[in-house]
């Protein structure tokens, strides 16, 4: 009885934690209400962006998907595209030959399909360290875009799944040129995945995975079924991939082998690294500013040559913090485009800027550490609170 009533206080503590993790924090839903207003309000959110805007909902699904084994299991992957480009045609062979005629039932089951082969492959996948598991999923990849190349009768080939008929959602909404639908869609799909992601990952599964991801070994120990769980993960993460691609197919009545390719496994990673792994909104937040700076990008300095200005960001990310970086790359890009200056000598005052701020870093990240520090001293002195010792922040810090 005295072990019972022991056990009883921390039983309690413990489901008041998880209850206080799955709640909705402010931000996400201030975040989730600009997605409602931009599909009530068109006209003054982010008008006549519906396609681009699609483009992001599907590539932040697919974000969400690596997310889940990266961020929260610690399991890195180089061919997510997998799951995706299978995905997309699973959708896309379904409209074409009326299997299912309901897009949300087809979905659903394109999800289910990556998801098995997802299952059948974690196997394989989870097996050796990390770069073990890098060669494998990039082999799944090669594998799987191979045969559906070699299958060109039912997957097009090289020149694509044509003939896709997406038929009305619910049997009411069509799918239109102007993305409205698609939008609208491609939201509440990536509502539902984020909704169900966050209760997962905030549950006692989800913090064992993130136990998973700290010390294979010691969470092995603790009696936690290190495989199982990371098969588990591996499994949904695949099923998310697959609606991803999905949503894409559905969306553009279009699939291609170019959706099992590296370069889209590569940028899902890019867009991962941006918004940051390990809190689902990640993914979300990476896509945004990925897709947007790549159409600023392309259309005010060069279509051709855009990607140097996002290796550019990622570098002085690396060197100065996602934010710090990310903000420096912002105002020497801008201005490059406020005065004008010709695609080759902005790439020679570009690389100029980085090999200066490289070899300043050890003082200029000092100088934010110390900022940093002032500035919170500062907040605490304001809400009256004592000053913070030994905090940890500062150089390493900006420099993370």
């Amino acid at each position: 009885m005295a072990l019972a009533s022991d056990t009883r206080p921390l039983a309690a503590e413990v489901t008041a934690f998880l209850f206080r993790r799955a709640r909705w924090s402010p931000l996400e839903i201030a975040f989730w209400l600009v997605a409602l207003a931009s599909i009530l309000f068109p006209t003054y959110i982010f008008p006549s962006k519906h396609l681009i805007l699609t483009e992001i909902c599907i590539w932040a699904m697919f974000a969400l998907s690596l997310d889940l084994i990266l961020g929260y299991a610690g399991v890195i992957s180089l061919g997510h595209a997998a799951f995706f480009g299978l995905g997309a045609y699973a959708a896309g062979l379904i409209g074409k030959h009326g299997l299912i005629p309901e897009p949300a039932v087809a979905l659903v089951a394109s999800g289910l399909i990556a998801a098995a082969v997802g299952f059948a492959t974690s196997f394989l996948v989870l097996r050796g360290s990390d770069l073990t598991r890098l060669m494998v999923t990039f082999g799944v990849a090669l594998v799987l875009g191979e045969i559906a190349n070699k299958l060109s009768d039912i997957t097009g080939g090289a020149d694509g799944l044509q003939g896709v008929e997406i038929k009305p959602i619910f049997g009411t909404f069509n799918f239109d040129i102007f993305g409205h639908t698609g939008y609208v869609y491609s939201v509440i799909v990536l509502f539902l995945m984020v909704a169900l992601a966050r209760r997962i990952v905030r549950s006692p599964f989800g913090l064992s995975l993130q136990a998973i991801r700290g010390n294979v070994l010691r969470s092995s120990a603790v009696g936690i079924a290190v495989n199982w769980r990371l098969v588990a993960i591996y499994t949904l993460s695949a099923g998310y991939a697959g609606i991803a691609g999905a949503v894409l197919a559905q969306t553009q009545a279009f699939a291609s082998l170019e959706m099992f390719s590296i370069d889209r496994s590569a940028d899902v990673l890019l867009i991962l690294i941006i918004g940051g792994t390990g809190y689902l909104y990640g993914g979300l937040i990476g896509a945004f500013i990925y897709r947007f700076a790549q159409d600023y990008l392309s259309a005010e300095l060069s279509a051709r040559y855009w990607q140097f200005y996002i290796g550019f960001v990622l570098i002085m990310m690396v060197l100065f913090g996602r934010v710090y970086g990310g903000l420096l790359a912002a105002a020497i890009i801008a201005a490059t485009v406020w005065f004008k200056i010709e695609t080759g000598t902005s790439f020679l005052i570009t690389a100029a800027c980085l090999f200066a701020l490289a070899i300043a870093r050890e003082p200029i990240v000092k100088w934010i550490g110390s900022t940093e520090l002032r500035a919170l001293a500062a907040i605490r002195q304001m809400r009256g609170q004592p000053p913070k010792v030994g905090s940890g922040r500062g150089a390493g810090h900006a420099g993370a």
